[in-house]
């Protein structure tokens, strides 16, 4: 695996435990459709949250945050409608919401996490 996919992934891993330790649960990692993929689908008190996790080793080529463009955006609500059609019995009754997690580091595990939420 490449150097970027390991980060990616640890990324992913911390971004997890983030959301676990304030209270979500993991309804699905690394969700496919023939649209894209959603890094993290989680259930949190206010309902299924879409979360794009961005991880990079420094700020040399900008804030993680600002790889989520108003396309990006776009693209990531049109999978979280995606992933709600196909799981009708988990979202029914459920607000649906984007967050984006940045982490800028090195070293994943440590890395400054950023959490933003309901993105629109």
């Amino acid at each position: 695996m490449a150097r970027k996919d390991e980060l990616g992934r640890a990324g992913e891993d911390r971004a997890a435990d983030h959301l676990r330790s304030r209270g979500y649960e993991i309804l699905d990692r690394n969700w496919r459709c023939d649209q894209g993929e959603l890094d993290i689908v989680a259930l949190g008190d206010d309902g299924v949250v879409a979360v794009e996790v961005k991880t990079r080793s420094g700020t040399r080529f900008g804030h993680p945050f600002e790889a989520v463009d108003e396309r990006k955006l776009r693209r990531l609500w049109r999978l979280a409608y995606a992933w709600r059609r196909a799981h009708p019995e988990l979202a029914r009754g459920r607000r649906l919401c984007v967050d984006v997690i940045a982490l800028i580091g090195p070293d994943p595990a440590v890395a400054l996490l950023e959490h933003a939420e309901g993105l629109w």
